[in-house]
């Protein structure tokens, strides 16, 4: 009974934080937000309403009216719109940092636009439809003295964590192969007209999913693949959507990637998998002395378990809501969302303060590079480049 009490509670209050406002004499970081799309919500807006230095300060869409009814819902003080809009808001002297959830294909553009205008950014992942870009951005945001963060909100809880100090402390030995899996099936994203499907918004299930499948195995296993061993996909075939909907856009796809030190990996991801299956979103480590399983990595405020199988002994399960003491300084609740340990870090980046977890430039600029190899290993190709050539 009181594990059913906890995980309501944990949910509710995830869903419902309580609101910390800035102090009277304080200056809130303030955030801009391109496009209103529907990630923002969890991902900033209600992140924030529980973080005391952080105000979501505008918004702007390409439809005002769009803009307007976002900002009126989420009591957002300012809205742009219109062909103009979002470089308005990138105007805005009081805005201080953006978060960018626009579609792939717009990321490029859209970050350099915003470190132009002197913002610190926040960027939904993937963080381009290239390598050359992601890095590109990263050295643009270093010369300009700014934060850029690709936002891999997952690795900032405590559960993907712990999983792998597990692994690290060599309590299982060296690892052999590694395993990441999101996978959902038809009729959970709805609509053919899903921007996730549209090739030249740099669309597909590798670039939706696979980013996360790659990103988790790379941190897993402290390395970065050296081969694409093979890889196949699955093409989304729409019956009414646009040809953009359909060229080269795969709907799932799976990989085996060769690791240093004769590791192997396997990712899989799908965007709508046939049949009436279960979601699988999780993670395993097979190593010498055993293995280690997480489920639901990616939202595991909800619910997650954390199995160590070491060989010759029972089975362990564990869960980590929270920080060990010493590991945040106090900071930090069994309902704060990935997303919201993700905004103490970046907030604390912001400020000269040291993060608990953070997410360097080679770190974006290496998943990159592999989401473009497994697409060439399959014959999709990469997503096509930005047209951009300001900044």
């Amino acid at each position: 009974m009181s594990s059913i009490v906890g995980f309501v509670r944990r949910v509710y209050k995830a869903l419902y934080p309580p609101e910390l406002l800035p102090p009277p004499d304080a200056k809130p970081i303030k955030f801009g937000i391109l496009g209103a799309a529907a990630i923002a919500p969890p991902a900033l807006i209600l992140p924030a309403k529980c973080h005391s230095e952080v105000v979501v300060y505008a918004v702007a869409a390409r439809d005002k009216s769009r803009s307007e009814a976002f900002a009126k819902k989420y009591n957002i003080p300012k809205a742009y719109g219109g062909p103009n809009g979002y470089q308005e808001l990138l105007n805005d002297p009081e805005i201080d940092a953006i978060y960018n959830p626009l579609p792939n294909g717009l990321h490029y553009e859209w970050t350099m636009r915003a470190l132009a205008a002197g913002k610190h950014v926040l960027l939904e992942k993937p963080s381009s439809d290239s390598a050359e870009e992601t890095q590109k951005m990263f050295e643009f945001a270093e010369s300009k003295g700014l934060v850029l963060l690709e936002a891999f909100h997952y690795r900032f809880h405590p559960a993907i964590q712990r999983m792998k100090a597990i692994i690290d402390s060599g309590e299982l030995g060296a690892i052999k192969h590694v395993e990441a899996n999101l996978v959902v099936p038809s009729g959970v994203i709805k609509g053919e007209d899903n921007i996730r499907y549209n090739y030249e918004l740099g669309g597909g299930a590798l670039m939706d999913m696979g980013c996360y499948t790659l990103n988790c195995i790379r941190y897993l296993s402290s390395s970065n693949p050296v081969s694409v061993l093979s890889a196949s996909h699955d093409l989304y075939v729409p019956r009414h959507s646009p040809p953009s909907f359909a060229s080269n856009t795969d709907r799932g796809s799976t990989a085996t990637l060769e690791l240093p030190n004769d590791v192997t990996a396997q990712i899989n991801c799908d965007l709508s998998q046939p049949g009436f299956k279960f979601p699988r979103i999780s993670a395993k480590v097979e190593c010498e002395g055993g293995s280690i399983e997480i489920f639901n990595f990616v939202m595991p405020v909800i619910y997650h378990s954390i199995t160590v199988q070491k060989r010759g002994q029972s089975i362990r399960t564990e869960k980590a809501y929270t920080f060990e003491e010493g590991k945040m300084e106090g900071k930090g609740e069994d309902w704060w969302t990935t997303y919201r340990y993700q905004l103490e870090a970046f907030v604390d980046k912001l400020r000269g303060r040291t993060p608990q977890t953070w997410l360097n430039k080679e770190d974006a600029i290496a998943n990159m590079e592999w989401i473009e190899r497994v697409y060439e290993k399959t014959g999709l190709g990469s997503r096509p480049r930005s047209t951009y050539t300001g900044a």
